[in-house]
């Protein structure tokens, strides 16, 4: 009959995997954080860059994701549900332009923060796979301007998704603007609302669709 090990001595073994598995946490959330970093420095950063950044070797960074795209989209996810915790605290009562103006401010200081994880995605993802990644963000958008419409603050005679294009447009250029200087990150939102508020208002004489 075989001697069969008693929980004393499985111990050290179930403490060693443990350990691994922390370490391995670690390692990946690192490796995420280190991605953000680099990615906004330099959106075409490489994989030996962003180990670097993390102070792990290459190797390292492979073990969790096998491509950079594959990166780059954990990264997205990491960035987007951190965004999201934030974009849920933000109030949507009161007057839709209010509404949309709090929103646009809190949405504009987290694209501030990863554009260049955007362009990397947009450059290294699929343009259908970064729109899902985006879903979430844009249905809020979606929401405040769906009730805008209803209770008759915003204009109905566009389409919806041309209103959103609009949005992410005017927010894109207002990152390429940050990015080469000629506004501050800080004036960016007041400048995006200034210019998006009034596209979409109902104006008195403008032709509204049912």
């Amino acid at each position: 009959m075989g001697v069969s090990s008693s929980p004393r001595d499985d111990a050290p073994d179930q403490a060693r995997i443990a350990n691994q598995r922390a370490d391995a946490q670690r390692n990946r959330a690192s490796i995420l954080v280190a991605a953000a970093r680099a990615l906004r420095r330099n959106p075409e950063a490489s994989v030996a860059e962003i180990a670097a950044e993390a102070g792990l070797g290459r190797m390292t960074v492979y073990g969790h994701f096998k491509t950079r795209a594959e990166l780059i989209d954990a990264a997205m996810i990491e960035s987007l549900g951190r965004g999201e915790d934030i974009l849920a605290q933000v109030p949507l009562d009161g007057p839709p332009a209010e509404a949309f103006g709090r929103l646009i401010e809190s949405s504009w200081t987290l694209v501030n923060e990863s554009r260049g994880l955007l362009a990397a995605a947009q450059e290294e993802l699929p343009s259908e796979r970064v729109r899902e990644l985006h879903a979430k963000a844009e249905a809020r958008v979606r929401g405040v301007l769906e009730r805008g419409q209803q209770e008759g603050a915003f204009r109905t005679d566009l389409p919806m998704h041309w209103l959103l294009t609009t949005t992410h447009v005017v927010m894109n250029a207002a990152a390429d603007e940050v990015v080469a200087g000629l506004v501050t990150s800080e004036d960016a939102a007041r400048l995006i609302i200034a210019v998006l508020q009034p596209a979409i208002a109902a104006a008195p004489g403008r032709e509204q669709q049912c």
